[in-house]
């Protein structure tokens, strides 16, 4: 059993400001005064050369969700290659729950010395609007380290779908108001603040069903009781490969590479919505520490062997300075604390 929810305060045509377009972000963030403030104003100017030594003893790398999947698996190859470059171990340890805010405080509220630092994903950035309180100030109480990569994101139909292209979809959901249904992995996801962007861009309504997780939404859809599911790429791909579900789009800047699938930039120019995954640190962490960390990441990510094994996880390499993606974090703030209040989503 799953509910459908529709966002009734709001008309389908939505206001174009939500376009997530370079030009509109930056004049929002110029506007109000933050560009470069807090977050992005506070990142170090700092060399891998000053960090003295570091590390000199065993580093955690806390994970706030649970093992399994291809955030797990890309934050396992890192650690084992930065264990061999420091010589000294890279622990994973798991703290999942409250939507990653309970490992996200664990790691704001760590020594600042560099021995723990954190994974983050898109809900760093959606936290701070989506929840009521959170244990930690996501700008004042962290630091960026470095982006590590984008998670590639997918529109998926059922296989009889009476459309295959994103403009399909736009036209039969125009000609059938309230009649289409799209499954995310739950309320305040990355997919589904996505879809209801992509509602508001193109001017059409569905009805939305929130899951715990991708695989109910997954058996609803290859079920016929959904019409849609936006999930991750990497997810819903083996179903596409079997014929059980319809590549209708993918989300990202770009067509995801080795596959030809369009994305829905192709059909609505500026669009786009991917997933970060990145590390981040206490604030008060030294400079020249997260710039070591920064540095030997990004040494790990542009190996050409480990490039290839984290695109195999539908994930594209970043490897952002620590200012980048303060910046970048910042900004997705903005952007999806404006989606949230105009849609009226509200976590779970």
């Amino acid at each position: 059993m799953f509910h459908l929810y529709r966002n009734s305060r709001h008309s389908a045509g939505g206001s174009t400001a939500l376009l997530p377009s370079r030009d509109r972000r930056l004049l929002l963030l110029a506007g109000s005064g933050l560009a470069l403030s807090g977050f992005a104003a506070a990142a170090p100017a700092a060399t891998a050369g000053d960090a003295g030594g570091y590390p000199k003893g065993p580093v955690k790398l806390i994970v706030p969700f649970a093992p399994g999947g291809p955030t797990d698996t890309v934050a396992r190859l890192i650690s084992l290659k930065l264990q061999e470059m420091w010589g000294q171990p890279v622990l994973v340890d798991y703290k999942p729950g409250a939507g990653t805010a309970i490992g996200v405080d664990f790691v704001a509220k760590a020594p600042a010395d560099g021995l723990t630092f954190g994974m983050v994903n898109s809900s760093f950035a959606v936290n701070p609007s989506l929840r009521k309180s959170l244990p930690y100030d996501t700008v004042k109480d962290l630091a960026g380290i470095t982006q590590i990569a984008n998670l590639q994101l997918a529109i998926v139909a059922q296989p009889d779908a009476p459309f295959g292209t994103l403009a399909g979809l736009i036209a039969y959901a125009k000609k059938n108001p309230g009649k289409l249904s799209y499954g995310t992995p739950g309320a305040g996801s990355t997919t589904h603040l996505g879809a209801e962007l992509l509602k508001r861009e193109a001017g059409f309504d569905m009805l939305h069903a929130p899951f715990k997780g991708s695989a109910p939404a997954h058996t609803e859809l290859l079920g016929g009781r959904l019409d849609l599911v936006f999930d991750p790429f990497l997810s819903v791909l083996p179903y596409v490969k079997a014929g059980r579900m319809k590549m209708v789009a993918t989300l990202g800047e770009k067509r995801v590479p080795g596959y030809g699938y369009p994305t829905v930039a192709e059909t609505l120019p500026g669009f786009h919505v991917s997933a970060l995954l990145g590390f981040v640190a206490p604030r008060a962490t030294p400079p020249a520490v997260v710039a070591k960390i920064q540095a030997d990441t990004a040494k790990v990510l542009h190996d050409p062997e480990m490039r290839r094994r984290v695109e195999e996880q539908g994930m594209e390499v970043v490897a952002s300075t620590p200012a980048q993606f303060d910046a970048f974090v910042q900004s997705e703030m903005k952007r999806w604390s404006r989606v949230i209040a105009e849609a009226g989503i509200q976590a779970e």
